[in-house]
């Protein structure tokens, strides 16, 4: 279930970024290009303000769990192979349930760290349309068209 709304949540957000990737101003109240620039300027450090989000900035990036060169995190398969041997010696084959224990710790560290990669992308594209629409309605506030 968790995976299912992480990745609606990144489809959505997939979704909505191109909408505010460029944004067109219209001096509608015939303002100077001069103007326009100087309103711009104030408006996008009004966005910066209102939002906490520079997008000229780089978002900080979480520094990501190491993974192997399968994706996943290190140790998973030897934590899921001790657990499946624990568990394989109670029903009577722990070589079996080593075995099976490391493939779906493996397999479960792989989806985790995928998600977590889609939750950061999907956070920054919140806080790049956030920024869109704050900047837009400091800039309609001022006499313009945004598109």
């Amino acid at each position: 279930m968790k995976r299912r709304m992480v990745c609606m949540v990144a489809l959505s957000a997939a979704m909505i970024s191109p909408v505010f990737a460029q944004q067109y101003v219209y001096p509608a109240k015939g303002q100077s290009a001069k103007q326009q620039k100087s309103d711009e300027a104030a408006c996008y450090q009004w966005a910066v303000k209102q939002t906490g989000f520079d997008p000229a900035i780089p978002p900080p990036q979480a520094t990501p769990a190491p993974t192997t060169a399968t994706g996943t995190t290190p140790g998973a398969g030897v934590r899921g192979a001790v657990g499946g041997a624990v568990i394989g010696g109670i029903a009577g084959d722990a070589g079996a349930g080593a075995a099976a224990g490391a493939v779906l710790a493996r397999s479960h560290s792989r989806r985790e760290n995928a998600a977590d990669g889609q939750q950061q992308q999907a956070a920054t594209q919140q806080q790049q349309a956030a920024f869109a629409k704050a900047r837009a309605a400091c800039l309609e506030g001022k006499g313009y068209t945004v598109k």
